[in-house]
């Protein structure tokens, strides 16, 4: 089974919504966790808006990368455009993308919407490729 690493800036909005799609989605597929550069909280509109569609992110903690090892991972997904920030040995694991998503936080909950919805296509389509 493939170990997924979603990282992002906080780890509070858009690796978060990934860790939930991909547990929900992905469940006996993919392992999968997300950190974030500096660890922070899991925002709360992140967690209203994937409550909506059924999906409790509630119980998710915002964890800094340097918790992880990075060779306990075949991919690494950045969300947000801060891939060039990661440590070498996180870019360089067999499977590296960043995917650059906006940063809902702050934005108004249309954004969150949207982010969550990209991220949900994204998600589906790394599962699908994983297997």
């Amino acid at each position: 089974m493939k170990k997924v690493m979603f990282v992002c800036k906080r780890n509070s909005c858009r690796s978060q919504i990934a860790e939930g799609f991909a547990k929900t989605l992905g469940k006996g597929k993919i392992e999968v966790t997300s950190s974030g550069l500096e660890a922070s909280r899991v925002h709360p509109t992140a967690i209203e808006v994937m409550s909506e569609i059924g999906i409790d992110i509630s119980n998710q903690t915002s964890d800094s990368l340097s918790n992880f090892s990075a060779e306990d991972y075949d991919a690494v997904i950045s969300m947000c455009g801060c891939g060039v920030n990661l440590p070498p040995e996180w870019v360089t694991q067999e499977v590296f993308e960043d995917w650059e998503l906006d940063d809902p936080d702050g934005q108004p909950r249309e954004t969150f919407y949207r982010v969550r919805d990209e991220i949900k296509e994204r998600v589906t389509k790394l599962i699908e490729s994983s297997n």
